[in-house]
């Protein structure tokens, strides 16, 4: 998708979102040569900030190639968001109904129009606490098996900074400027994955590759090492209420 084709939404939230981004932060920007010139394709990106759809937005903006982001339905009911959201054309994702494929079929869809499709693989901000990836949900991998699209990883640092998440005081920490950092990466290797069944094992080993490559990108925005081990939320829930358990019976 070239720049003539942006389209009068997305060039509307450029215009009320860039300036303030450029004023308030420093911008790092790696890997555009990454982002595909023509063609669908999908971006999987880490999650560690309410601010960082907009540091990504910004990044992937400059490219030419505008991202449709699988978004929350609910965000879609408010009245200034929801708007921009249905004009930029992003797809709404209903959790735990019966429109829940539908973001799947809309994402198909849109890639084979050539557009790009921006997951967040993690399903929300990371509860790392490191802020490293968390294990990943399949949808991406499910709809790039489905699709072949190539998987363009995507590593993000410094939104975290300025807007922690979970913070117990909501304050933004804009000064000292922080540098919004956004690397991509080459493709995704997934092509072992295309001649197998699309197994829930097949999906979770292709999303392991998906986030690994994710995270490699974020070691090297970080200059650290990741744990051997990502954070899954759902197995640190599980621990926590063993132990909750264990306590009460004592």
């Amino acid at each position: 998708m070239s720049r003539r084709r942006i389209g009068f939404w997305y060039r509307l939230a450029a215009v009320i979102v860039k300036p303030p981004l450029l004023v308030l932060f420093k911008r790092d920007w790696r890997g555009m040569e990454h982002i595909p010139a023509e063609g669908g394709f999908i971006t999987a990106v880490n999650h560690n900030s309410y601010l960082d759809p907009l540091s990504y937005a910004h990044f992937q903006y400059n490219t030419g190639r505008v991202p449709r982001f699988l978004a929350k339905a609910a965000l879609f009911r408010t009245p200034f968001v929801g708007m921009m959201l249905r004009g930029t054309r992003q797809i709404p994702v209903y959790r735990e109904s019966t429109e829940a494929l539908d973001a799947y079929r809309a994402a198909a869809a849109a890639l084979d129009k050539g557009e790009c499709v921006a997951f967040y693989p993690e399903g929300t901000i990371t509860r790392d606490p490191e802020m490293w990836p968390m294990a990943g949900k399949t949808g991406a991998a499910r709809i790039a098996l489905r699709t072949k699209a190539p998987v363009i990883p995507v590593a993000q640092w410094g939104a975290n900074l300025a807007v922690p998440p979970y913070a117990k005081e909501r304050k933004f920490r804009l000064f000292p400027r922080k540098t919004l950092i956004v690397q991509a990466g080459p493709p995704v290797d997934l092509s072992r994955f295309y001649d197998r069944e699309a197994t829930p094992e097949v999906l979770r080993e292709a999303t392991e590759v998906i986030m690994a490559e994710i995270t490699a990108l974020l070691e090297d925005v970080r200059h650290e090492k990741a744990p051997a081990q990502p954070y899954d939320h759902r197995t640190a829930r599980a621990e926590q209420r063993r132990k909750a358990a264990g306590e009460g019976t004592l």
